[in-house]
């Protein structure tokens, strides 16, 4: 293993190099992206149908390949999903990506190609070991197992002759990834892949307790239920009596913000490293490549070309997509990509924020449909996980998970904000918090600050404490346990707080 891990560590720093290339020529490098995807897929139905062969410039691509959302995607994925080839991707496509559906009700499903998984999501899993051994020279990773906390896949009912799949991203990754990769991973394949959440949560607890876990991947809310879990079989205080050279995790799909002290108090480590990774079912786009910076460098060499539209504090512009050599640091964009698994000019939902453009670093903003702004106050993701997480810091108060929405205007009322917030060290007096956050929205929002003015629209937030495991068995009513699943943190609406409300109501 010593040897093993001295090979590695060569291995990956080699694609450090490469990594800093793009870094140095990111426009060629996108244009050079561009004109592969559209070689590779000119004979493909969707290429022929819009003319790929004629197609020499951005411009070009920008006159005859319309904007697509899912809906209008959907009957070529459903034609792939049936069986057809050659429809949106050249390649054989027999898996399929099944989103957690954090938008709507409806799941989506996104065809996962083999270059998508070699040059995208092994990539990305590669290139955070690259980044982590980079900035940690004497790290000792390889020498022991990570844990990985994934989701299930399942055959694809659509095509129940065929060698066809769907399932959660995490769960087409981990079927499909090399043999080296599948043997320094734990649990065993047959347990991470097990398609009820509650029985692969004491599976995974059993196997990996006395394995040597020196790294960690997935979404944090579902590994601090394992890691609890971990901690109560054995008896111990925290994950290091049971881990002692766990050194690092990496994670994704929420901000990490917000949990930041519950995993400090679980794995007291000074040195312990977090790493924060944008990866989806439709690809791997970031990579947080520095622990002194809390953005991500955008992966440009993915086979995934980039356009950005400009959000307008009303919603999305009505201006075209914009290259990324077009974009301005500070501004927020919706995400719109192009893949190597046939995804053409797609809105993906998310919105993000450049912090730099030498090189492009973003973080996550929110999501398209994942805001509040039921007064005007244009309150999106960002701003609510930052606002609460200094709230936690000034008041010394952890949370496990939270949601927030309107409360609207009604006859001698004003309107306001609900938040419904699951503590695991619930502050001492919950007005202070209500005052604190607020005061951080205020700061991060001129919108919300706007509306504050003298409770003129906003009166001063709602704060709803609510039991242990009230997220838990919220997300198990709605079928959205384990995997990539994520409780939606805004909504413009009250569908999701009176489904909680309810939900106690109940008990």
């Amino acid at each position: 293993m010593p040897f093993l891990n001295t090979f590695i560590n060569w291995v990956i720093k080699k694609r450090v190099h490469q990594i800093e290339l793009f870094m140095e020529y990111p426009h060629e490098v996108q244009r050079d992206v561009f004109n592969r995807l559209i070689s590779d897929a000119k004979n493909t139905e969707f290429g022929k149908k819009h003319q790929f062969k004629s197609i020499n410039s951005y411009k070009e691509f920008q006159q005859q390949v319309p904007i697509s959302t899912y809906e209008e995607l959907f009957p070529y994925i459903e034609r792939m999903m049936r069986g057809e080839q050659n429809v949106l991707w050249p390649t054989y496509i027999n898996w399929f990506a099944k989103s957690s559906g954090t938008t709507n009700a409806k799941s989506k499903f996104i065809p996962v190609s083999q270059e998508a998984l070699d040059e995208s999501h092994f990539s990305g899993g590669k290139d955070l070991l690259a980044f982590y051994v980079n900035n940690n020279p004497d790290s000792l990773i390889f020498t022991g197992k990570v844990l990985s906390i994934g989701g299930s896949h399942q055959k694809n009912s659509l095509a129940p002759d065929l060698d066809s799949y769907f399932g959660d991203v995490s769960a087409v990754i981990m079927q499909n990834m090399p043999l080296w990769a599948k043997y320094v991973r734990t649990p065993s394949e047959e347990v991470a892949l097990l398609d009820s959440w509650e029985e692969k949560l004491e599976k995974i607890a059993q196997e990996t307790q006395d394995e040597n876990v020196t790294s960690m991947t997935g979404v944090p809310t579902w590994a601090l239920l394992v890691l609890k879990r971990i901690m109560d079989l054995k008896g111990a205080a925290n994950i290091l009596e049971v881990w002692p050279n766990l050194e690092v995790f990496f994670h994704g799909a929420v901000a990490f913000g917000p949990y930041r002290k519950v995993f400090q108090d679980i794995i007291p480590n000074n040195n312990m490293s977090y790493i924060d990774a944008y990866n989806a079912s439709e690809g791997f786009f970031g990579i947080q490549d520095s622990p002194k910076n809390d953005d991500m460098l955008l992966m440009l060499d993915y086979g995934i070309f980039y356009e950005f539209i400009p959000m307008s504090s009303s919603g999305l512009s009505a201006s075209e997509p914009i290259p990324l050599w077009e974009v301005e640091a500070g501004k927020i964009y919706a995400m719109v990509i192009s893949t190597n698994a046939g995804l053409w000019r797609y809105n993906i939902g998310d919105t993000i924020r450049f912090t730099s453009t030498k090189p492009y670093r973003i973080k996550i903003s929110g999501r398209t449909k994942h805001f509040i702004n039921a007064f005007g106050e244009e309150l999106v993701i960002e701003n609510a996980e930052e606002a609460i997480a200094k709230a936690c810091d000034k008041t010394g108060a952890k949370i496990e998970n939270f949601t927030a929405g309107p409360i609207y205007l009604e006859k001698n009322k004003r309107g306001g904000h609900e938040w419904i917030i699951e503590f695991a060290n619930a502050p001492e007096d919950l007005k202070e918090f209500a005052t604190l956050l607020d005061k951080n929205l205020q700061e991060l929002n001129s919108d919300y600050e706007a509306k504050r003015q003298n409770d003129l629209a906003l009166v001063l937030p709602k704060i709803y404490p609510v039991p242990g495991g009230t997220f838990y068995k919220w997300m198990k009513t709605r079928n959205k346990l384990g995997g990539q699943n994520k409780v939606p943190r805004l909504s413009n609406d009250r569908s999701h707080i009176e489904s909680i409300l309810g939900l106690l109501a109940e008990n």
